[in-house]
Parts: structure tokens; C-alpha cells; sequence
């Protein structure tokens, strides 16, 4: 099958990496524990605390998810990150992790999460 150009999907695609390129990234899987307001974001978004289990613990997050989701039905979600990013400063928080998620046909995070409960801190392979 082959793509075409005007794909927008196909045309987005980066370049190919190594195996161990791919390994480099860390994404384990966390519980939110707690998520609040971000009213200082310069584009919507909540701040999260996500639990990644004893081996990495309790990691901040900003994330822009305010369109598919509440506060309140986020708290206990199972959600993949990236935990080995360096921290980063957004206004007055500071980001340790980066939640993952994709665009649906809006363009609006839909998050990235395990379709059964499993072990916080879990590595995706």
C-alpha cells in the first residue's frame, strides 16, 4: 500500500531511527494522583501529579487536555509518559514528564493510555 504525499498523516512521518535510538526514550506508565487548574497556561491546560511507582515516584505535568477531559475523571486514569526528558519550565510550573497522547480529527489530545490496568512505572516496549 502507498501513501500519498497529500496525506497529512503520511507527510508527517519522521525519519527513520535505530532500534536503540527507540530505547533511548523512556515512557513508563503512571496513575494521576492529583490534577488542578493551570489558569496561567498560556493555552489551556491542567497540571497534573503522576504517580510512576517506587522506582520513579510522584512526577509534575502540564498537559493540554482540557477538551476531552475533566478534572475530576482524571484522577486514578492510567496514562504513558515520557520520564526521562529534562524537566521544563511552563510559567510558573515545572513539567518533569511529558504525557502522551494523540491528535484526534480536531487536532485535540486524546491521552495515551493501557487498555488494562497495569504496574505504575511499567516501560513500554
Amino acid at each position: 500500500m502507498t501513501m500519498s504525499t497529500s496525506d497529512p498523516v503520511a507527510s508527517d512521518l519522521a525519519p527513520q531511527i535505530a532500534f536503540d535510538d527507540f530505547l533511548k526514550v523512556d515512557i513508563r506508565v503512571g496513575t494521576i494522583v492529583e490534577a488542578l487548574p493551570f489558569p496561567q497556561a498560556r493555552k489551556p491546560a491542567y497540571r497534573l501529579a503522576i504517580d510512576f511507582g517506587p522506582g520513579i515516584g510522584i512526577k509534575r505535568s502540564s498537559a493540554q487536555i482540557t477538551v476531552h477531559y475533566t478534572l475530576e475523571e482524571l484522577v486514578g486514569r492510567q496514562v504513558a509518559a515520557v520520564v526521562n526528558f529534562p524537566s521544563r519550565q511552563i510559567g510558573p510550573v515545572m513539567s518533569e514528564v511529558l504525557t502522551l497522547g494523540f491528535p484526534d480529527a480536531a487536532g485535540e489530545v486524546v491521552l495515551l493510555q493501557p487498555g488494562h490496568g497495569v504496574p505504575n512505572g511499567g516501560r513500554l516496549f
